[in-house]
């Protein structure tokens, strides 16, 4: 079994792919789906001994297969994906809920320090009306976390919120409103507002309830409505316990024991140049009980820090990734 200590005390690139080959020869061994897809490829314990040799499994399987390491392995709970009605979603098998807050709560500390120091209030209309989010569970729980009085949960009370947010800045609490990309549009078309004490984080997608904007005219909208300069932004997804963060200009970062790739989007076995636009890669080592290496259906560029952008999503994607929409 894999010490996740080892996972969460990753200091340096090189010590991260020396854990990364660790976790895969784990998930080969002990997860049967992964297992059989790096077999179809040619890829096994013995043929991958580089870090870059690693396959990535489509985030598709996630719809129609469980994915658990190890046997005996139980899931405690099982989050799915937000989708249309009668569409299939994504779930993922948790295997140990106090890996995912452990993963969660040392990412948000990596960037923004500690949550106690915060008053978290979330505008997530479109998580909070469904059952299973991955996103409800960790705001949930950061909020119960900050111990402060007014963090919450703001379903369609946006006269609240905009009193809560309006009291908090003339005290100069240190304020976190994260928030669904529509939810945040609607929120600001009603109230404007100049905060120098607050982080606005979206979360990203319109769910159907207004027209996809770009990054840049979406944050452009955000920073007149909220009086800010920067619009931070939040990645993470259902199959992932792990997020990355940005804090302006829509560029990602991750915590030390996760990595994104790009992967050529004509060939999906090879790993693109710094800076070249293509399918992205996630290696998400507190996945230890599910899968590390998942080849995404989002497109984006990444770059030598490690850093990373999105452009857009594969349409209707398959494993080559031949088509292809760019927002």
């Amino acid at each position: 079994m894999m010490n996740t200590e080892r996972i969460f005390g990753i200091t340096t690139p090189t010590e991260f792919e020396a854990v990364a080959l660790q976790v895969f020869q784990y998930q080969y061994l002990h997860n049967s789906v992964y297992q059989e897809f790096c077999n179809h490829l040619g890829k096994t314990v013995d043929t991958v001994q580089e870090f870059g040799d690693i396959p990535f499994l489509p985030i598709a399987f996630f719809k129609s297969k469980t994915i658990l390491s190890g046997s005996n392995t139980k899931s405690e709970t099982t989050f799915s994906s937000s989708g249309t009605t009668g569409a299939l979603t994504s779930k993922h098998h948790v295997a140990d809920l106090a890996l995912y807050e452990q993963s969660y709560l040392k990412g948000f500390a990596h960037f923004y320090g500690d949550v106690q120091d915060y008053c978290v209030l979330a505008l997530l209309p479109s998580y909070l009306e469904r059952e299973g989010s991955s996103l409800i569970y960790m705001v949930q729980d950061l909020i119960q976390k900050t111990g402060h009085p007014e963090s919450g949960f703001y379903l369609h009370d946006t006269e609240a919120l905009a009193a809560t947010l309006t009291r908090l800045e003339k005290e100069g609490t240190r304020t976190l409103l994260i928030g669904v990309s529509f939810a945040l549009l609607d929120f600001i078309e009603t109230h404007s507002f100049s905060l120098s004490n607050t982080v606005v984080m979206e979360t990203g997608g319109m769910k159907g309830r207004r027209k996809e904007l770009i990054r840049e005219e979406l944050h452009s909208l955000l920073k007149k409505g909220f009086g800010l300069t920067n619009v931070h932004s939040e990645y993470g997804m259902t199959e992932l316990l792990s997020q990355a963060y940005s804090t302006g200009e829509g560029l990602f970062k991750c915590p030390p024991w996760m990595r994104v790739l790009s992967r050529d989007t004509e060939d999906p076995l090879t790993v693109q140049a710094w800076g070249r636009t293509g399918g992205l890669n996630v290696i998400d080592l507190a996945n230890i009980h599910s899968c590390s290496f998942i080849a995404t259906q989002d497109l984006g560029k990444v770059y030598e820090d490690h850093s990373f952008e999105i452009i857009g999503r594969f349409d209707h994607s398959d494993i080559r990734g031949c088509n292809l929409m760019v927002l």
